[in-house]
Parts: structure tokens; sequence; C-alpha cells
């Protein structure tokens, strides 16, 4: 296949606002001898990327500075070490970055076939969602068939995929939102909703769980919510944590209440971890997510798509925090 001398890509002029994020060119990249040259469809914004524009993001080694962690497209190179994918294939996939972009190069561990009856934009919502998930709430976390389960942002990306997951899986599970419009949705998608900006959500737990507490915690807020937070965990239970909007330090917390309880507070960022990790993640997602996408289950909800040439707007619409479901970038 003949390419094009160049891409267009979106660059971070600069730490600062969705108004940072430009248009630019640049030479389209090189699949190493593992990777895959992808030609973007379409691309998934998260959280991480708003992060990471405003200069916050923990940038390592191997990391693109290029925004976007999640692609669907079309495999137009191959590594000479890669054999599960041909010329062709039409795959998403988890990137270490450079998804805001027409071409993009990922590890082949880290793609998938884009499940059977999934569209581009739905299949560039799946792998930072779905690979987040099931890391967190179901390998950290451990929830199971029959757990009690509290999700905070019940309808971000995140919050909406763990919800039809445990609604698929036979886990009851408890959210979080601050509107009557996003705890209906919520309701809708068989969580019990809980209105943050009227309740307080450990209260809630307690009398709705008759003081037991909950199996696992999924929290993207951190520091603001980690007292409630264990006060609402079950004995025994997981406080897995994936997010810090609500800061990332803790002060004067009293051990005593994890020490009770025999608690567990654990969180990972998906991006730093290793190669090995997210090629594992990525088989356990095929196994036990993959059928439930082809039978029609649990797919993506897609909250507004921007063209490629607009991911300030994109930034700027999961700011606002109105968004209930995955927000997506329109490459092709």
């Amino acid at each position: 296949m003949k390419l094009p001398s160049s891409m267009n890509y979106i660059e971070i002029t600069q730490p600062g606002g969705p108004d940072v994020l430009k248009l630019a060119q640049a030479s389209i990249p090189e699949p190493g001898e593992h990777e895959l040259l992808i030609k973007v469809h379409a691309a998934g914004i998260n959280r991480p990327d708003v992060i990471q524009r405003a200069g916050h993001y923990p940038m390592k080694a191997g990391m693109s500075p290029v925004p976007g962690l999640e692609v669907a497209g079309e495999v137009i190179g191959v590594g000479s070490a890669v054999s599960d994918f041909r010329v062709g294939d039409k795959v998403c996939a988890l990137t270490n970055g450079g998804g805001y972009a027409e071409y993009c190069v990922v590890a082949a561990t880290q793609a998938l076939p884009i499940p059977e009856g999934v569209d581009m934009i739905r299949a560039a919502a799946i792998p930072e969602t779905f690979f987040t998930v099931w890391a967190n709430l179901f390998e950290l976390g451990n929830a199971r068939e029959g757990a009690t389960v509290l999700i905070h942002g019940g309808t971000s990306g995140i919050g909406t995929t763990a919800l039809m997951l445990c609604k698929a899986l036979g886990i009851n599970a408890f959210a979080t939102a601050g509107s009557e419009e996003k705890c209906e949705q919520i309701r809708s998608l068989g969580g019990e909703a809980i209105n943050y900006r009227k309740a307080d959500f450990a209260q809630v737990i307690a009398r709705q769980t008759h003081g037991k507490g909950v199996d696992v915690i999924l929290d993207i807020m951190g520091g603001s919510y980690f007292d409630s937070n264990v006060a609402s965990l079950a004995r025994r239970g997981r406080l897995v944590i994936i997010g810090f909007l609500g800061g990332s330090t803790v002060k004067d917390f009293n051990l005593l209440a994890l020490m009770e309880k025999q608690a567990l507070v654990t969180g990972s960022l998906m991006r730093s971890r290793s190669a090995e990790e997210k090629a594992q993640i990525a088989q356990a997602v095929k196994a036990n997510i993959w059928p439930l996408l082809s039978s029609g289950q649990c797919l993506p909800l897609i909250d507004r798509i921007f063209p490629l040439a607009d991911a300030a707007g994109a930034h700027q619409r999961m700011e606002e925090g109105e968004h209930i479901g995955k927000i997506v970038l329109k490459v092709l």
C-alpha cells in the first residue's frame, strides 16, 4: 500500500487548556518488528489525555507525546516478528500514546480484532476503558458474581462500562453521579444511583447494605473520597483507585479504620504498566469480554463524536463534565 508523504495529527503545543491542541503534520511512523501500523478511523478520548495536555501526567520513556490511548482502524503495516495480524485486518488497540493521528504505531500484543458487528466509532471506545475496568475492578478488585460494588463517576466511559459489565456478570452495583439525568442513566444500566449532590454516599451505602458495606470500590476521585470510601467498604473489602480528580494525597487518615476491616487499598495507571502486563490484560479481555461484545451486550455508550481537527472541542466537552459515556474523535 502506497502511503502519503505525511499525516495529520494533534500536537500539544504547550501545557494548558483545550486550545493548546492544534492540528499539525508529521511523517508517518514506521512499525518496529513487534508492532503494527494502523490507519486510524477513530480514536477515543480519555481523562489521562486531558491530564497529559495540562502537563500533569507522569510521562516515561517510550510514551508518545502525541495524545490518544486507544484507536480503531485498519492494519496497513506489520512488523517482521508479528504473526497474529495481517495487512487489511480491522483492529482496535491500546496505544502507548499517538492515537490522535491519521496513522498510529501500536504493540501487536495490545491490539485485538474488532468484535463482530461493532463499528469503528464504538471499537475506538473499547480498549482503554475495557482494559482499565477489567484490570482494576475484576483483577485487582476481584469482583465476582454475587459481589456488591461501588463505582464513582457512574456515567463516565469507565463508569458506564463497569456498570454494563457488572449487570452482565451478576454483580450488584451502586454508582455515584451529580445530576438526576445521570442518575437515571445509571438506573437504565442496572445500577443503583446515588446523587452525591443530594446525599452522602457513605450513608447511603451503609443504609442500603444494612451496615455491611460493599466488596469493591472503583474510585476516580482519590484523596477527597478516601475516608468515605474506607467507611463504605465491607470487611476485607478492596478499594481500587484509578484517578485523582479529588486530589492525590490524603491527610490525617486514621489507619485503624483500615486495620479493623482488614481492607485492601490498591490502584494502578494503565499507561505505565509493562508491555507484558498489557498483553496479559488484552488476552483476558478477549477471553472474557469479547463474547459479550460480539453478542451485542455491553457496547460502549457514545456521548459525542468530534472530527480530529476539533480535538480541543472534545477535550472541552470532557472537562465540562456533562458527557454520558465516551467521547470519540472521527479520523477517517
